[in-house]
């Protein structure tokens, strides 16, 4: 697979934290020239629609577990700290190897 990855960076209210986590896996994205079309919505907007990668604060991952995803076809990426470079690298990047994104 190749072409724009879909990812979905995922909140509360959908503005704050997942603006600064998209910003932040931006800068990762560039460094391993990775083409990908990047939203931030609110949790509840997430659950409708099939991204490629959701990415997402660790304390919303009990929320996500209410939710159908199919997780086979959405990865989701619950992050510690959603402004760490080196964490949404460790958890983003082999994800997007795997989905072949990367190379």
């Amino acid at each position: 697979m190749s072409g724009k990855v879909k990812m979905l960076f995922v909140c509360g209210a959908g503005l704050g934290s997942s603006f600064a986590a998209q910003m932040a896996t931006e800068d990762v994205l560039n460094k391993y020239h990775v083409d990908a079309h990047l939203d931030h919505v609110d949790i509840s907007t997430a659950a409708s629609m099939s991204p490629d990668i959701i990415i997402t604060a660790e304390n919303f991952r009990k929320q996500f577990e209410k939710f159908n995803i199919d997780t086979e076809k959405t990865a989701i990426a619950f992050l510690k700290n959603i402004v760490s470079g080196s964490e949404i690298e460790e958890k983003v990047i082999p994800i997007l190897k795997a989905k072949g994104f990367i190379h």
